[in-house]
């Protein structure tokens, strides 16, 4: 029979987190859960505080797992911030905040592990990105750039950690049946008077919403990250969702860009 994993999950209060954490303890796994609140969340596995915007926070995280189980054998970077909003009415301390999470949060836990992963020349990191890290999507502009921001950062890691025994694959859900409909933040000037984009900006949030009210349950996800984990998936990146999302990104490679923004703008309803 096979070691357990020690495995630590960031943002596993709920949604895909949530699910992730739940299988890999169904299955036998030592599981790490993280949130900012731990007490809120009640969970038959060890929940730490963390706050992936915070140094310390990351590597006291860590150092709690490593003084415990003397290892990380996973490391699934999914805590994850929505902002909505056109990108003209996006406050730079809004576009901060977004990327500290989505970007910065996945790289300062990862530096925290890292060292302990190379000790053991093994380990595994899970980055979750999004359909919208490969295609940008109207009103989502700093989610969308967070979400491809962390594709590069994927991709370079996979080549810089290859040497250690380190895999690094980064799975990219589409919509999914989470909280996220209830958690999104909007931009705070989107919905103000002064907007120029309240009319395209009130028919697409309705769009994503009705899309992720629908979407695929988060099992499907957690059940990819769970096979990545203990190493039945090896590939450098899964596209998982709904089949129609996924063959929009597979057909971006093939269409003219202006017509796949064109087909965007319309299933939207930009206007204009």
């Amino acid at each position: 029979m096979k070691r357990a994993k020690v495995v630590l999950v960031s943002g596993a209060s709920s949604g895909i987190g949530r699910a992730t954490a739940a299988l890999l303890h169904a299955k036998g796994h030592i599981v790490y859960g993280t949130s900012r609140d731990p007490g809120r969340h009640q969970a038959p596995w060890r929940m730490l505080r963390l706050d992936v915007a915070e140094d310390v926070s990351c590597a006291a995280a860590v150092a709690t797992v490593l003084a415990e189980q003397g290892r990380i054998d996973a490391l699934v970077n999914n805590a994850g911030l929505v902002l909505a909003g056109a990108v003209e009415d996006t406050a730079l301390d809004e576009a901060r905040a977004v990327l500290e999470t989505n970007l910065f949060g996945a790289l300062r836990l990862t530096q925290a592990a890292l060292p302990a992963m190379r000790a053991e020349k093994a380990g595994v990191i899970v980055n979750v990105g999004s359909l919208a890290g490969r295609v940008g999507l109207p009103f989502q502009g700093l989610y969308s750039a967070s979400k491809y921001a962390l594709e590069g950062l994927s991709e370079s890691l996979a080549l810089e950690l290859q040497s250690f025994g380190i895999q690094v694959t980064l799975v990219a859900p589409g919509d999914t049946a989470t909280s996220v409909v209830d958690n999104r933040r909007k931009a705070r000037a989107a919905d103000g008077p002064d907007s120029a984009y309240a009319g395209p900006f009130g028919r697409a949030l309705a769009t994503f919403e009705a899309e992720e009210r629908a979407g695929a349950p988060a099992d499907g996800v957690a059940g990819r990250i769970v096979a990545i984990v203990e190493g039945r998936a090896t590939g450098p990146r899964y596209v998982v969702g709904p089949i129609a999302q996924r063959i929009l990104v597979a057909a971006r490679a093939f269409i003219p860009m202006r017509l796949f923004q064109w087909g965007l703008a319309r299933y939207y309803r930009l206007g204009g």
